[in-house]
């Protein structure tokens, strides 16, 4: 960054930034003057809404130069509707939080300076940067400034703040992504034509070059650098000059100062007309560090829409119905009232009412309930549900951002702001380099200024750019991003880089059972008794809605294949092939009890002991007791069945293991983990299903309340060791919260997306595996990112100062080693390929 140029003695000071006011702009009789007229207005606003005094505080004395301002008051940020639609209002203190689309944001040192909001505007609370999306999570007091007064801090950052809307955020991002690649067409051509200049006055040093034509070189050659480094270079200052006046040592400024330096020595000896000039190699290094900022760019965006895919949830347009028309219609422009069309196979695009049709829904995605939903009209739907059956037409009360889907996956998305500890080391690291940079390239001016002036300039020049941390502020946020990006390919999603931490450290591993480590599914486990029963049993718990007659329904059908009977009066008994369908008629169900009713003439009670009993002519046989204790001692439900007064099979129904279950633990274990059961249902069957995965009784805790599972977790914390949670999300939320690290499995989506840092969006438990031992990949990703970052700059900053790298090299080198971290962060084994649906 330059000093401003000394001011004519008839030059009088602008007011605002201290630059030299043009003649033509000087009001002699006034007592301010400006050189422009945006730093009128910013002085102006600042001096009348009182915050001349901080402003000018933070910019005492940093480099000087005119007000970027949009001119923009952001006053439709005030609007009610904007607030209504867009600001959330928090339970603590009467904050409010939204969020903005900032332009200009490319790495992790924009993330620095925009997080530094609440130091330039002390009714902001908190802000927060999502790198990957350009989106910052604003939280203020509303009582002390309004949102546009936040906005306004954000554009005197540099950074155009627009209300977050996913179609304007993207034109905005191709609007910048096209200024980008202009600034880099510009300079690459700079570049090139400088290059064939210097080739010139090169190829005349050994014989010499005519006076006239070396001046006529050098001007031109100066004057075709000054688009490049003037507009092509304008990010690099402007990201210098805002962590200047934030007080704030921004990863840009070791190059940005470089620059400077480079074009106004050159531009010395130019005008001078001896010396060496740097045109070409300053001309060379714009162009590749915004090469490399592009392809940094097109990196963490590649991250952003990976993970973005998990925010796909629902069709981004709708079928509006109109009379006996119908049109596509984007979602954007789908508004409450209006009626929409969902054909069968299609998913629903917004909430709504059911005015016309009767479907069944598959509502997995809200409610984890794997079975359809059937819906008629006036039933409630939701978006992201999908229609099985039949053609809808369905009234819209909410689409877009105010769905329920929407307000849940925005609920993740807040929650994968949070950055992990290791994430803020490398921030103050890199903070503490840029210092040290500095601080180096002070040290060998000095040093090498007595040797030789030229040299040290040269060598001054090549270390700050040669040691611009770029590669150290991308070590850590693209080794999570990648990983992130990576996992939720693989249907994990993973709400922040500090869940991976915490994550990657084995300690105490406890499991939920229902839902868990077994299916969360009540099926038939075993009948003992009248195989040939099956069947009339099937039709006759086909007439309930329970969930235990579901299962009956569903395991007891011809076509499925049953497990054999171990021991049964009737075992031995053939299956019998399917026929015609059965008359089941005089159908009564008590509830809790169980259900009787006459299928083909005969009369059939199914259900608990005590109610099929009082209905058998007899007392049950011993070896029908002793199935039903088995099965209690298993933890299965047992289900008694009489025929004609006699009791004739016990069916046990349960929860199956998970088939992968087993492997998992023993996964887990092979990494150090311990594993513990942890699960309200009966202590009989918490204890028959850990005997099953090989865990001791010690490890197998039941009957535990939702009270009992935060209490465990909370002491196991106390102990000192990371403690990860792993439940379904609804019994076990709690706990998921208070744990080190809560991962929720399939099923109960809802409460599981809310409360845990990682969920995994496969069925079983296999995506367990995959997320430890990803999460320990990612650190060590981080860790060999952080070493080669820290070793490139440390050699480099010896070979710069001892007169080994030239400008040049050192323009050449810097992007590499940030090309390094990116291809080492994205080319990482941290999670699998991704799965192909």
């Amino acid at each position: 960054m330059t000093a401003a140029p000394p001011a004519e003695p008839s030059a009088r000071a602008c007011s605002h930034c201290g630059l030299p006011v043009p003649r033509g702009l000087i009001e002699a009789a006034a007592s301010e003057q400006f050189c422009c007229a945006g730093c009128r207005t910013v002085w102006s606003l600042l001096r009348a809404e009182g915050l001349d005094e901080g402003f000018y505080r933070l910019a005492e004395g940093a480099a000087r130069a005119p007000a970027r301002v949009s001119g923009r008051r952001y006053l439709e940020l005030d609007d009610p509707a904007f607030t209504a639609r867009y600001v959330r209002p928090l339970p603590q203190r009467g904050l409010c939080a939204t969020e903005l689309y900032l332009e200009g944001v490319h790495c992790t040192a924009c993330l620095w300076l925009v997080e530094r909001l609440p130091r330039l505007e002390p009714g902001v609370v908190e802000a927060r940067l999502e790198l990957g999306r350009s989106v910052v999570r604003v939280v203020w007091d509303p009582a002390r400034l309004p949102l546009s007064r936040v906005a306004r801090a954000l554009d005197r950052l540099g950074y155009a703040a627009h209300p977050y809307r996913a179609a304007e955020a993207q034109r905005l991002r191709r609007r910048e992504d096209r200024t980008l690649l202009a600034r880099i067409a510009v300079a690459g051509a700079v570049a090139g034509n400088v290059m064939l200049l210097a080739a010139a006055l090169y190829a005349g040093l050994p014989a010499g070059m005519e006076a006239g034509y070396e001046a006529l070189f050098r001007w031109a050659s100066l004057l075709l650098t000054l688009p490049a480094v003037l507009w092509s270079a304008a990010p690099l200052f402007r990201a210098a000059l805002g962590g200047l006046r934030a007080r704030t040592l921004h990863i840009d400024l070791p190059v940005a100062l470089g620059i400077v330096v480079g074009f106004v020595w050159g531009a010395v000896n130019t005008v001078r007309g001896r010396g060496d000039i740097y045109f070409d190699s300053l001309a060379v290094l714009i162009f590749l560090l915004l090469v490399g900022r592009w392809l940094h760019r097109r990196q963490q965006r590649r991250a952003a829409d990976a993970t973005e895919l998990l925010f796909a949830l629902t069709p981004r347009s709708a079928r509006v119905v109109e009379g006996e028309r119908s049109r596509d219609a984007p979602i954007e422009a789908v508004l409450p009232g209006m009626v929409v069309e969902v054909r069968a196979g299609e998913s629903l695009p917004v909430d709504g009412i059911v005015r016309v049709g009767a479907s069944a829904l598959d509502t997995a995605l809200l409610s984890g309930e794997a079975r359809p939903v059937a819906v008629e009209s006036g039933a409630l739907v939701n978006a992201g549900t999908v229609n099985l059956e039949a053609r809808l037409l369905i009234e819209v009360t909410a689409a877009g951002e105010q769905t329920r889907v929407a307000q849940l996956m925005a609920r993740v998305e807040e929650q994968a702001r949070r950055r992990a500890p290791i994430v803020e080391a490398a921030d103050r690291v890199a903070g503490y380099f840029v210092a040290a940079a500095l601080l180096l390239a002070a040290l060998t001016l000095a040093w090498w200024w007595r040797v030789d002036p030229r040299a040290a300039i040269d060598h001054a020049l090549a270390l700050l750019v040669v040691t611009c941390p770029c590669a150290l502020g991308l070590a850590t946020p693209l080794a999570v991003s990648a990983a992130i990006g990576r996992a939720a390919r693989r249907g994990i999603l993973i709400k922040g880089g500090d869940a991976l931490e915490r994550l990657a450290r084995p300690g105490l591993l406890l499991l939920d059972k229902t839902g868990t480590v077994t299916t969360g599914r009540v099926t038939l486990s075993r009948w003992v008794g009248d195989e040939t029963l099956r069947r009339a049993v099937a039709a006759l718990e086909s007439q309930s809605a329970h969930v235990l007659a579901r299962a009956f329904a569903a395991d007891l059908a011809p076509a499925a294949a049953a497990p054999a009977p171990p021991a049964a009066a009737a075992s031995s008994a053939p299956r019998p092939s399917p026929g015609p369908p059965l008359l089941v008629c005089d159908v009564r169900e008590t509830r809790g009890s169980g259900l009787e009713g006459r299928v083909d003439g005969v009369a059939l009670v199914v259900g608990a002991e005590c109610f099929v009993v009082a209905r058998c002519s007899a007392a049950p046989p011993a070896w029908a007791a002793s199935a039903a204790q088995l099965a209690a001692e298993q933890g299965l439900t047992p289900v008694w069945v009489a025929c004609d007064g006699a009791l004739r099979a016990v069916a046990a129904l349960g929860d199956a293991l998970r088939p992968e279950a087993r492997a998992v633990i023993d996964a887990a274990r092979a990494a150090g983990w311990r594993v513990a059961l942890l699960s309200g249902d009966d202590p009989r069957a918490v204890a028959a299903v850990g005997q099953a995965l090989g865990l001791a009784a010690s490890e197998c805790q039941g009957a535990a309340s939702p009270e009992d599972k935060l209490a465990r977790v909370q002491r196991e914390r106390a102990g000192g060791g990371p403690v990860v949670m792993v439940g379904d999300g609804v019994n076990d939320a709690a706990a998921l919260v208070a744990a080190t690290a809560g991962v929720a499995v399939q099923g109960g989506a809802e409460a599981s997306l809310e409360v845990a840092d990682a969920y995994l969006g496969r069925p079983g438990l296999a995506a367990l595996t995959e997320l430890l031992v990803g999460a320990r990949a990612t650190l060590r990703v981080i860790r060999l990112n952080l070493a080669l970052s820290l070793g490139y700059n440390a050699v480099a900053a010896v070979l710069a100062m001892t007169g080994r790298i030239s400008p040049l090299l050192a323009a050449v080198l810097m992007p590499l080693s940030s090309l390094t971290v990116v291809i080492v962060s994205y080319r990482a084994r941290t999670f699998g390929p991704p799965i192909r649906s």
